[in-house]
């Protein structure tokens, strides 16, 4: 009877910890993209906190960008891009995509994830991001 009990309370145990460490990783905020500067943009995009604590940025699958040289994925807050924040060249102008934030940024610091027209500093889209 005492193999049995100890068999399942490790089995419940090993659930638990599965389950609790699952619960640490996800979504942490996520908003909908408008576009900005005479630009179309649109679409979901999530923060997701993985399971080593570090941050990634994913854009929809439903996300599209009209076009523009140079787009970038990078956080702002109350309506100010922070260059620091940069993670990188759109890798496509439509469709579900990742971005890795930049170890050292605290996503929890901002409120917004935009997309970032580097070479004529201006906004092409803005998500405001719970």
């Amino acid at each position: 009877m005492f193999k049995v009990f100890s068999t399942v309370f490790a089995i419940a145990l090993a659930g638990f910890i599965a389950f609790s460490n699952a619960a640490d990783a996800g979504a942490v905020a996520s908003g909908t993209f408008t576009g900005a500067s005479d630009h179309i943009t649109t679409g979901g995009v999530e923060v997701i906190k993985n399971d080593d604590g570090s941050h990634t940025v994913v854009l929809g699958a439903d996300f599209s960008l009209d076009g523009a040289p140079d787009p970038r994925v990078g956080f702002g807050k109350d309506g100010k891009y922070d260059k620091a924040t940069g993670m990188g060249l759109l890798k496509s102008l439509n469709g579900k995509q990742s971005f890795t934030v930049p170890a050292g940024v605290n996503p929890a610091d901002y409120n917004q994830v935009y997309i970032w027209c580097l070479k004529f500093n201006v906004p092409l889209g803005v998500a405001a991001i719970n």
